[in-house]
């Protein structure tokens, strides 16, 4: 058998092998420089988050140092002044602290994020984390309790420095072993424990301790709590207006309705609106939420998202009044600035009813009527006009009694004077001609009828 023949391995050149390296120092240059350049980016980029003890966010790079408030509800805690022991916890304490706070309910003070670490709270301390961290776990997390929301506490769990309180169901499922073994014979198994796949939304919070929990009474836990939880016997409204500031607090209880204000703010202010509409205004979808029916005051609510943008109070007989200046969000803030300038106008707008009567002494005429969107321009606008309109010029009019030229005659104005230009008439009342050509000639009279007898001594 004949074996086909095998083709020649080409030998490298030196001139080729001197490419190759060269190209291989190049590629592992340009591999060498972009590392360096993301280095540098990720130096020249780095920063510092530092937060005080108010719970502020301190942003610290190499230009200076810029300080950024979050909401009101993620700033740090005051802490509480509760007097603790120095025994420590037996065991009949622990079993009656588990009967006084087993299935507790509550109201949350603050959010309360979701995961297996949760909140930490020293005794007597602060909060961790708190600010700027705060707000990022509850982000990342997701949330299991807005302020306001009743909390059950679930399970109680004791440790040398800490207790560990689940709220809602807490943030693990229970057999968390179990629920991996499964029990059968050959391919037909069943888990011990059946998965339900919830996703489970309760929280974690740690109450810590210096060196060792004391001996505490349930009154004494849950005025250690009480920051984030209040224990207190209070209706839903009253549980969450206590996590707002007083103005704000008072504005709800007093059921008015401020802009910047949330959607649960103003169902807790003013219940389930009457009516809801959706519109655009623009590119921005809105809800408008109406309270109140004709012949009473009629309230328009527009909701943007999560937030009041604007208020409309429309009364019989009365100009509606609109509020679009946000009044919220300064007092959520941490430091309670508000976001508008202070020269701003805090006074309402009020729409006139009826035609619009303008002052022309005072108030210049409105725009006409346009197609363009506000702001829109044309081409022709940017272009500017250089032309300057000349005033226009008439033919003058000439008088009716002056003879018209023809074409190939000589005007009257042209023959020589002295000579009558008047034609002679049958009647022989004939005028001469004025000294002066260039005026017009005076209207011939009208030649009287001549009579019979006249007639006929003519023709003799």
């Amino acid at each position: 058998m004949k074996r086909s023949p095998q083709p020649y391995a080409t030998q490298p050149t030196p001139e080729g092998l001197a490419m190759a390296s060269a190209m291989s120092r190049l590629r592992h240059l340009a591999v060498w420089c972009a590392l360096a350049a993301l280095v540098a980016a990720v130096t020249a980029t780095a920063q510092v988050i530092v937060i005080d003890k108010n719970g502020n966010a301190s942003t610290s790079t190499g230009q200076g140092t810029t300080t950024s408030y979050v909401d009101r509800r993620y700033a740090q805690i005051e802490p509480t002044k509760v007097v603790l022991t120095q025994s420590v916890l037996d065991a009949k304490t622990r079993l009656d602290l588990i009967r006084a706070m087993q299935a507790e309910q509550g109201f949350a003070m603050r959010p309360f994020p979701r995961g297996g670490k949760g909140l930490t709270l020293a005794a007597n301390g602060k909060l961790e984390p708190a600010g700027e961290a705060y707000l990022n776990m509850v982000t990342s997390q997701g949330l299991s309790a807005k302020p306001g929301d009743r909390l059950a506490v679930t399970d109680i769990k004791f440790d040398h420095t800490k207790i560990l309180f689940d709220l809602n169901g807490g943030p693990f499922k229970k057999h968390r072993f179990l629920r991996h073994i499964e029990i059968g014979s050959g391919p037909y198994t069943n888990p011990v424990v059946q998965d339900d796949d919830e996703d489970l939304v309760g929280a974690r919070l740690t109450l810590t301790f210096h060196d060792h929990v004391p001996e505490l009474t349930a009154a004494q836990v849950k005025a250690l709590l009480a920051p984030l939880i209040s224990f207190d016997v209070k209706t839903p409204v009253q549980a969450f207006t206590d996590t707002l500031p007083p103005m704000l607090k008072q504005a709800i209880l007093d059921h008015h309705v401020l802009v910047g204000m949330t959607t649960d703010m103003v169902l807790f202010a003013k219940g389930q609106p009457d009516d809801k509409s959706r519109e655009m205004d623009g590119l921005m979808p809105f809800e408008e939420w109406i309270y109140g029916r004709p012949p009473k005051d009629v309230e328009f609510v527009r909701i943007n998202g999560n937030r009041v943008i604007r208020v409309e109070i429309a009364k019989i007989g009365e100009p509606p009044v609109v509020f679009t200046r946000d009044e919220v969000e300064g007092m959520m803030r941490t430091d309670g600035t508000p976001l508008t300038p202070p020269n701003a106008d805090p006074k309402p707008h009020t729409i006139e009813l009826g035609d619009v009567q303008r002052n022309q002494d005072k108030q210049a005429p409105a725009p006409p009527p346009s197609l363009r969107n506000p702001g829109e321009e044309l081409p022709r606008d940017k272009t500017p006009n250089t032309e300057v309109m000349k005033p226009v010029q008439f033919p003058k009019q000439k008088p009716d009694d002056q003879p018209v030229a023809h074409q190939g005659t000589q005007p009257a104005a042209t023959q020589p004077t002295g000579q009558s230009t008047a034609p002679s008439t049958a009647s022989g009342n004939a005028q001469p001609a004025p000294a002066d050509s260039s005026q017009p000639a005076p209207t011939p009279a009208p030649a009287k009828p001549a009579t019979p007898d006249e007639d006929e001594s003519q023709r003799h």
